[in-house]
């Protein structure tokens, strides 16, 4: 199925670009879904583990908090066993950032204003700066100082912006301009607002997201609103889903607004009917473990073009919908048709659904493949 253009998109917002690692943040460059960790980082061995599995879920860029030096050393073991850039997630302490810069860290996670002195901000920028490790300004609603809070009358959009421009000031006052900044509240409308002011305010990269944002429903609901809004508005370089879940979901939920959005390739995409009174198969169970078994394929051939595949839980208006996907299912009482480019191939018996599906999605994978080569 041949993929809309993304009519719906405003022009990117033109950024400074950055470099966390080898992955560029800004100024075009691809959109990056991050992550932290939810180990306890001073356990390396989980917290590589951990890592490993979101670097298998697609993540591009992770974040560890480091609260103390224990954690701060684990950072090297930890930095030389994965492959995607480590972000250190620092508070309070300007010498927990220098620790973790001389383990290798790939980028800063601080707030120059609450790591003390002018001094301790001068010694992490010039750490930084000798390593060229860019810095992210980090605001969030639940931690403004108390002057701004007073002065703007809580944690509004305007609040949120201004410090985040006072912490920018620190660090251009160093002569460091190696940032990007996130400005984060809990609910979307304040975090879509405070984006929209910020990114008429700076030039710098953008780490979209909603802090706090909950569980798997409501915390994704919050997050697609405000992200997706934003994206589709042009403002935006990287994000991170914040849910109280499994880090790979949050990754999956950053990775499926991107696709969404046409910004990513879109993968083993499934689409399904909502099910009603007509269906005789079950269609949820189904259409679960399809994407499983989708998602596992694409984990073995992450570059292959993958088809959207379709299922339909009944024979009225499955064999129509599923001419607009690539590969479909249109389920019947303990069977279904499969449909390839709109054109029945074979009706086969329910347990033989899935191995039957992905014979034809491994066969589009290689017809397609050969196409390009051909072309």
């Amino acid at each position: 199925m041949s993929l809309p253009s993304p009519a719906i998109l405003a022009p990117r917002r033109k950024s400074r670009r950055i470099y966390v690692g080898k992955v560029a943040v800004g100024s075009g460059a691809p959109i990056t879904v991050q992550t932290m960790t939810k180990t306890d980082t001073r356990d390396a061995r989980a917290t590589i583990a951990q890592i490993l599995s979101l670097e298998r879920a697609g993540c591009d860029i992770i974040r560890v908090a480091v609260p103390d030096e224990a954690a701060a050393r684990a950072l090297g073991p930890i930095r030389r066993a994965i492959h995607i850039p480590l972000i250190a997630d620092i508070h309070f302490n300007y010498r927990l950032a220098l620790l973790a810069l001389s383990a290798g860290a790939d980028g800063l996670r601080i707030n120059p204003g609450n790591i003390g002195s002018r001094a301790n901000v001068a010694e992490v920028v010039r750490a930084a700066r000798e390593r060229k490790i860019p810095i992210r300004i980090g605001v969030n609603a639940g931690s403004l100082e108390s002057a701004i809070l007073a002065k703007y009358g809580g944690a509004t959009a305007k609040a949120l912006v201004a410090s985040a421009v006072k912490h920018a000031r620190i660090l251009e006052d160093l002569d460091y301009r190696e940032i990007k900044i996130s400005v984060k509240a809990s609910d979307a409308a304040r975090t879509v607002q405070a984006y929209r002011l910020l990114a008429k305010a700076t030039d710098y990269p953008l780490h979209l997201g909603v802090t706090e944002a909950g569980t798997l429903l409501t915390g994704t609901v919050r997050s697609c609103t405000a992200v997706g809004i934003l994206l589709a508005e042009g403002i935006g370089d990287t994000l991170r889903i914040s849910l109280t879940e499994p880090p790979e979901r949050e990754v999956k939920v950053g990775l499926e607004i991107l696709r969404a959005l046409r910004l990513r390739p879109p993968g083993a995409s499934v689409i399904a009917c909502p099910t009603c009174g007509r269906i005789e198969i079950d269609v949820m169970d189904l259409a679960h473990r399809v994407e499983e078994a989708l998602a596992t394929l694409a984990r073995a051939q992450p570059q292959a073009a993958w088809p959207v595949v379709a299922v339909m839980g009944c024979m009225v208006n499955g064999p129509g919908e599923a001419r607009e996907a690539d590969i479909a299912i249109a389920g019947g009482k303990d069977k279904a048709a499969l449909y390839v480019d709109g054109i029945y191939r074979t009706t086969v018996k329910e347990e033989n659904i899935v191995p039957e599906l992905l014979r034809l999605v491994r066969a589009y994978i290689k017809n397609k493949k050969i196409k390009a080569r051909a072309d």
